[in-house]
């Protein structure tokens, strides 16, 4: 079950959301819980303190008190794989939605069209990582890491190194070989020697792809054009 929460400071807009939070899971067939929330601190508060756990956030970045952007920079700590929607009438915004590893920015101005688009989006991103792992078989041992929890793969010698949310694993393959018994578009190579889950990127800094576990890690010459690229095709349109 997905776990959903609303938060607007506006009743009627919390309402409206809810709905089209309602429709678009079960025009994808899912099942959701959602939580609406019209007072930014009592979300913040059962994140951080009562630990209540969402994949998904629709937030409005206007509120009194805490603001959705300084909700989404204090619940990373919590929860690092989170969706979040942000949903505003600035459109300055989105850059720093971008850095923040928001899923989407939607206009309040365009949000029947949009909000329900970016919700279906999100659901589907969600249960494709749920459901994935990649597994690394020997002779004496047999471990599943989720997608969803893969930082980064290096080259190290003969070995692929796999940086995760549990540690580090190696497993005898190449880093070519690995990338594509993966398969999925969100792994993206940064460098001859190494793979990132676009998921985790933060931003892009001089040449530097900044990851939500605070590592920082070289984008070659040759690649950096594509991994803008790759980026931005991948999380869709913010404005």
């Amino acid at each position: 079950m997905l776990r959903i929460a609303v938060c607007d400071d506006d009743r009627g807009a919390v309402q409206t959301h809810k709905r089209i939070a309602e429709i678009s899971l079960m025009q994808c067939k899912s099942i959701g819980k959602i939580e609406t929330y019209t007072a930014s601190d009592n979300l913040l508060y059962d994140i951080t303190e009562d630990h209540f756990f969402f994949d998904l956030i629709l937030l409005d970045i206007e509120m009194p008190g805490i603001t959705g952007m300084e909700i989404a920079e204090k619940i990373k700590p919590c929860l690092p794989n989170v969706k979040i929607i942000f949903i505003t009438s600035h459109m300055e915004y989105a850059i720093d939605a971008f850095e923040l590893s928001v899923f989407r920015y939607v206009p309040k101005d365009d949000i029947d069209k949009r909000l329900p688009v970016a919700i279906k989006d999100a659901v589907k991103l969600i249960e494709l990582e749920d459901g994935k792992a990649y597994t690394i078989q020997t002779n004496s041992r047999l471990e599943k890491i989720p997608y969803r929890e893969i930082y980064y793969i290096e080259r190290d010698g003969k070995n692929a190194s796999i940086t995760a949310v549990g540690g580090v694993s190696k497993v005898r393959k190449s880093l070519q070989q690995v990338y594509s018994e993966l398969g999925a578009e969100e792994f993206i190579y940064i460098d001859r020697g190494c793979i990132v889950n676009m998921i985790y990127i933060m931003q892009i800094k001089d040449s530097m792809a900044v990851l939500k576990n605070g590592e920082a890690l070289p984008i070659s010459r040759s690649h950096l054009q594509e991994v803008k690229e790759q980026i931005n095709n991948y999380w869709g349109t913010h404005i």
